[in-house]
């Protein structure tokens, strides 16, 4: 009989504590920033081949911060950019897109489309 009520009380004890601590560590949700997204195409001169030139500029926009997506059409030397205009700016991503090279030059410049 001792035995039980000592296990009966553990139990409520645990339980207590551990929902004291659930509730305790509820946070005031955080302010969350709400991407700008904007759309840039640039015309790409320096591009000698689809899979090596064209794969390499678009596989390396898509893993660069605030590109939210990326799309390099070598028949056309055209890349189409969505990208959040709080985090990165044009003049950047088009300075990205030049300094990727691997031995070959790229140009990229705003498109009138």
């Amino acid at each position: 009989m001792n035995i039980q009520k000592i296990f009966f009380a553990f139990i409520i004890a645990t339980l207590t504590l551990s929902s004291c601590k659930s509730e305790a560590k509820k946070e005031t949700p955080k302010e969350t920033v709400i991407a700008k997204a904007e759309l840039v195409s640039l015309n790409l001169s320096g591009m000698t081949c689809e899979m090596g030139c064209a794969k390499t500029i678009e596989s390396k926009l898509a893993k660069k911060e605030g590109v939210l997506d990326a799309k390099v059409i070598f028949t056309d030397s055209l890349a189409t950019i969505k990208y959040d205009a709080n985090k990165v700016k044009k003049a950047d991503l088009i300075a990205f897109v030049e300094g990727i090279g691997d031995g070959q030059t790229y140009k990229a410049t705003e498109s009138d489309n």
